[in-house]
């Protein structure tokens, strides 16, 4: 037995479990949303690239070779990817706007709020390097442990941490008007 908890659901996916299929996509599909979101601050290719994901997951499953990586540690890798294949296609294409979010907040002012920090928080994101960028969405908003992140970006813990200090300090310098508390000082 691994210690990959999706183990058995990767295999019976493989053997064209429907319910299995229908499980790991439940799982790890909503994840995959944020993941690509964070990367690329556009909801429409975020969804698109988390259904890539989930589509490559889906036609590997017959091969996975359990043992090897961890299938979550592989999919994101896979989700990254597709990430960097956009971004690199769209670099020519720079945009000053940030698409419209739905207003789901308590109330009209506090939605208003809420959503213009979001989008600061998406800019300054987005104006990271690519690798800092990436090594704060996979440990803050993927919540991926420093040594799943680093193993996940083939980087070392250290140049991990390194990467993360850096990416920290850049988005508290860009959102230094932001209440404290908003950006985690």
């Amino acid at each position: 037995m691994t210690n990959d908890p999706d183990e058995d659901l990767v295999l019976r996916v493989g053997r064209g479990d429907a319910a299995a299929a229908r499980a790991l996509v439940a799982g790890k599909l909503p994840r995959m949303v944020r993941l690509a979101y964070r990367m690329l601050g556009d909801p429409q290719a975020a969804e698109d690239v988390a259904q890539e994901a989930m589509l490559r997951a889906w036609k590997q499953a017959p091969a996975w070779q359990p043992g090897a990586a961890r299938f979550d540690t592989w999919l994101h890798r896979v989700a990254i990817n597709l990430c960097y294949d956009r971004l690199r296609r769209r670099r020519e294409v720079l945009s000053d706007t940030l698409p419209e979010q739905v207003d789901d907040g308590p109330s009209p002012d506090q939605g208003w709020i809420d959503r213009d920090q979001s989008r600061q928080v998406q800019a300054a994101l987005a104006a990271l390097p690519e690798r800092q960028r990436e090594a704060i969405v996979l440990c803050h908003f993927q919540e991926l442990s420093q040594t799943e992140a680093a193993e996940l970006m083939s980087v070392s813990v250290e140049a991990l941490e390194s990467l993360l200090a850096r990416g920290r300090r850049g988005l508290r310098t860009a959102l230094s008007d932001l209440a404290p508390e908003r950006i985690g000082r």
